[in-house]
């Protein structure tokens, strides 16, 4: 049984994954201005890295919103596209060893998979994502790197931004806690500043996938969400999904190399009777 490689071509950045007898080999991210060199680059880059012999190879599965301006096989390997939201459930399910799930693809905009071993569903979307927090930090705080904002908002304060349950009402309101956020942004500050506005940004995002996840949960009685995607990696994701645990009681998982989910699942098509569309 040969290497199989898994690819999913971003619009600006390319993730790969090799998988042999079913084994994650390695793990590669390369940010291109196109998809084609992101594409043939990053794969020469991964198995130099990996130093896999390419002859090795058994074939290359290719997913993503810019996997369609990959026309033919690469270096001649047979190569083949897969449904996005196919592989985003099959890869949220290895890489949280899960059987049954809600899988959360957290990219530019945000997509809600129901996901089992013998079914993957794709439940519906938002378009409140990576590209709401780039674009509304470029309007409110003429900022427009990813990382910067979110090294800002580790010194934000969301009490000069949000408004919480315990600002309208004294009395306790159902199962919520005082500091509950009763509106993003509901109460904003003069005072507020950029840190606080980036942490305001990245909470409504969180938030609003979030309370979407938590429907999905209470429609498909799964209480597993597994969150995957870019943007895994903001350090407040935890801290903000664990307070949604809290009142919902609902599973939020972070699994490890969770911005591979995508990529990792292609991989996995390989070895199932799902269609796959020869390059």
């Amino acid at each position: 049984m040969g290497i199989v490689i898994g690819i999913d071509v971003g619009g600006s950045i390319t993730k790969i994954v090799g998988l042999l007898d079913d084994k994650i080999i390695g793990f590669l991210k390369v940010k291109a201005t196109d998809a084609i060199t992101s594409t043939f680059g990053g794969f020469g880059k991964f198995i130099t890295d990996n130093k896999i012999n390419i002859k090795d190879i058994k074939e290359i599965l290719i997913t993503g919103v810019g996997s369609t301006y990959i026309k033919d096989k690469i270096y001649d390997i047979p190569t083949y596209m897969v449904d996005e939201f196919t592989a985003i459930g099959y890869g949220g399910l290895m890489l949280s060893s899960l059987s049954k799930a809600i899988i959360v693809s957290m990219g530019t905009g945000t997509a809600f998979i129901s996901a089992s071993e013998d079914k993957i569903e794709h439940i519906g979307g938002t378009g409140v994502g990576g590209g709401t927090l780039l674009g509304l930090s470029r309007l409110m705080l003429n900022m427009d790197d990813f990382n910067h904002i979110i090294e800002l908002a580790n010194d934000g304060d969301l009490n000069k931004i949000d408004l919480s349950v315990n600002d309208i009402t004294k009395s306790a309101v159902s199962n919520l806690s005082p500091e509950t956020t009763a509106s993003n942004f509901g109460k904003i500050s003069d005072l507020a500043e950029k840190s606080d506005i980036a942490l305001g940004i990245i909470n409504l995002i969180f938030q609003s996938i979030g309370m979407l996840s938590v429907f999905a949960c209470k429609s498909s009685v799964i209480n597993d969400v597994v969150l995957t995607g870019n943007l895994t990696q903001i350090t407040q994701a935890k801290t903000i999904f664990d307070t949604l645990n809290k009142i919902y009681k609902i599973n939020f998982i972070i699994p490890k190399n969770a911005e591979f989910s995508t990529a990792l699942g292609a991989a996995i098509i390989s070895n199932k009777n799902i269609k796959k569309v020869k390059l």
